[in-house]
């Protein structure tokens, strides 16, 4: 449930009523400036399978069989507050005795927008942030999330430009298909990376995720999408690809299928089906036979340069099935296309549609499959996720603001005090929650737990349909990037900033003062 040495922070932490933490993205994916923008995603699954399980008596046993053989050197006993791990078994059925606000997964905000905080009060004080680990790990489908929406935002542009009905298109959601089942680490971010994945496209092989969705988040309704393809151990079994391709013609001709087209020679294999069969084997199965029917062939190259090999794709297909000019004067190809699987990211997504539209074809003869560029190869880092102390009630009731402030890296600070979130001008801006800017109904950090789970007339998770539709709207009307610090928020940074550099920069800890108001709040005067 949390990194080791979070069990010792009880006795680390001052005696305190109260304790306030946040989670953030410090920045936009890959460090982006220019776009901030971030697709929130993935708590409600770890609230329903982590938090809103409740512990038992035999649970906490067993963690403190663990930590008593748990500190270095020489497996001793560890730091464990077992006392209050029983007390709330006891007097709370077993759930972890903390509030969480969060928002509504499928918000879109920009980069330092908190998407929870996390409240612990009275003798759980000391638990605030236990639970950190567990959340932070949102940070990986929110990531693969506005990294899919960013994509989609690349094929959109070029949709726009060359393809009838522009972004509207209804091929556009099935142009990015996840290819990265195989490449994760266990079934469960299989799940998590799949779904948020299927928030921006429907075209998924990670069938875990389109299982999970349809089932557990809308209600039986299908989610996910794909259609038969041959691998290379398929192709390989037939003297050469034409007979893979007749066989696939024979069982799927009517509908869509795909065939891998590089096992010995990609090249070779496009001459198969263009210049020299076409006219005596090829044309007259596909064209009449499978066209007619209203069937669509994709052609798959799996090796050499992305771009090179989709254009050469493309002008075989075109060869052979001819084309049609839309009424943008771009080629869309007769009943077949390209997927390109190989070697893609969002930058070699842009590269194959910059060279397919300048070479005069359409956008939507072209999808993408895309792997272990979707669901591996990002980090906590790629967004800079972090969870952060940011108030404090002391035992004597003095309120304290928190903050980090790092010299030697000003893009880690966090932020000071209890924290609200409304939209200004459409933008998700944060307040101080004690500046009374923000009214109740307006705070998009809803409670959705609170010392156990909610009854289901205060809250209630929105299907998978329901959420698609609403980050459709929201981050299409979100700016790239904005400022997201309410003026007052602004001033309490300046104010323990201020503090916190004082004295040859040297962090001090103010003076607890006699009162309940938080010593960093700037006077209305």
């Amino acid at each position: 449930m949390t990194d080791s040495y979070k069990a010792s922070h009880f006795l680390q932490y001052p005696t305190s009523k109260k304790m306030v933490a946040y989670g953030e993205f410090r920045t936009g994916y890959n460090k982006d400036e220019q776009d901030s923008r971030i697709l929130v995603y993935g708590l409600r699954y770890i609230l329903e399978n982590y938090v809103m399980r409740p512990w038992t008596a035999d649970d906490v046993e067993k963690a403190d069989i663990f930590f008593k053989t748990h500190m270095a050197p020489g497996h001793t006993s560890f730091p464990f507050p077992k006392d209050l791990y029983m007390k709330f078994v006891v007097e709370n059925n077993g759930y972890f005795p903390v509030k969480i606000q969060a928002l509504q997964d499928g918000t879109c905000v920009h980069a330092h927008v908190p998407v929870y905080q996390i409240t612990a009060e009275d003798e759980y004080a000391p638990l605030c942030t236990f639970l950190e680990t567990l959340l932070t790990m949102m940070w990986y489908p929110t990531t693969v999330a506005t990294l899919s929406r960013r994509a989609r935002d690349i094929i959109a542009a070029a949709f726009e430009a060359s393809a009838d009905g522009g972004a509207a298109s209804p091929l556009l959601p099935s142009r990015l298909h996840d290819f990265g089942f195989r490449g994760c680490t266990t079934m469960e971010q299989s799940v998590l990376g799949g779904c948020a994945h299927l928030i921006n496209f429907d075209g998924s092989d990670t069938m875990s995720a389109a299982y999970y969705a349809q089932f557990h988040l809308n209600g039986g309704r299908p989610v996910g999408m794909s259609i038969p393809a041959t691998e290379h151990s398929v192709m390989t079994c037939w003297p050469d690809e034409r007979a893979a391709i007749f066989n696939m013609i024979e069982h799927f001709g009517a509908g869509c299928f795909a065939t891998v087209m590089d096992s010995y020679d990609y090249g070779a294999a496009l001459e198969q089906v263009a210049p020299v069969v076409p006219v005596k084997k090829v044309v007259p199965v596909v064209a009449s036979r499978k066209v007619e029917a209203g069937g669509f062939w994709v052609l798959r190259p799996d090796s050499g340069d992305p771009v090179e090999v989709v254009l050469q794709g493309l002008r075989a297909l075109d060869r052979v099935f001819g084309s049609d000019v839309n009424s943008k004067g771009f080629k869309v190809i007769r009943g077949a296309g390209v997927i390109q699987g190989d070697g893609i990211n969002i930058v070699t997504i842009g590269k194959i549609l910059d060279a397919t539209v300048a070479a005069g074809f359409s956008a939507e003869n072209v999808a993408f499959g895309m792997g272990g560029g979707l669901l591996q190869r990002v980090n906590r880092d790629t967004m800079s996720f972090a969870t952060k102390l940011n108030h404090v009630v002391y035992a004597d009731g003095t309120a304290h603001d928190v903050m980090k402030h790092p010299l030697t890296d000003a893009g880690k600070i966090s932020l000071p005090g209890v924290l609200a979130v409304k939209r200004v001008d459409g933008v998700p801006t944060v307040f101080p929650a004690d500046s009374g800017e923000v009214a109740a109904e307006e705070d998009m950090l809803q409670v959705v737990y609170d010392k156990g789970p909610l009854p289901a007339s205060q809250h209630q998770f929105e299907d998978f349909d329901a959420l698609r539709q609403r980050v459709q709207r929201e981050w299409d009307a979100l700016p790239r990037s904005a400022a997201v610090y309410s003026a007052s928020l602004q001033a309490k940074i300046a104010v323990l900033s201020k503090e916190h550099t004082s004295s040859n920069g040297k962090q001090r800890r103010p003076q607890q003062q006699q009162q309940s108001q938080p010593q960093a709040v700037v006077s209305s005067s």
